[in-house]
């Protein structure tokens, strides 16, 4: 359960915004997709891979 304490004088536009940020930080909504529909797990090995591999490459060409 996220709670979010509402500062005084904080507008309701940032106090919805952070509680935004911490309900995506916590991946619910991605597992709620994940369990909607069955995947294999060699897929989802191969999606791993190729997502590793893509923040690889990005790594890389920030580095160099």
């Amino acid at each position: 359960m996220l709670i979010i304490n509402v500062k005084e004088n904080e507008s309701i536009d940032k106090a919805l915004k952070r509680f935004k940020k911490k309900f995506e930080k916590t991946g619910v909504l991605r597992e709620l997709r994940s369990r909607t529909a069955f995947e294999k797990p060699s897929v989802t090995r191969r999606n791993e891979i190729i997502r590793a591999a893509y923040k690889q490459k990005m790594y890389a060409s920030d580095n160099y």
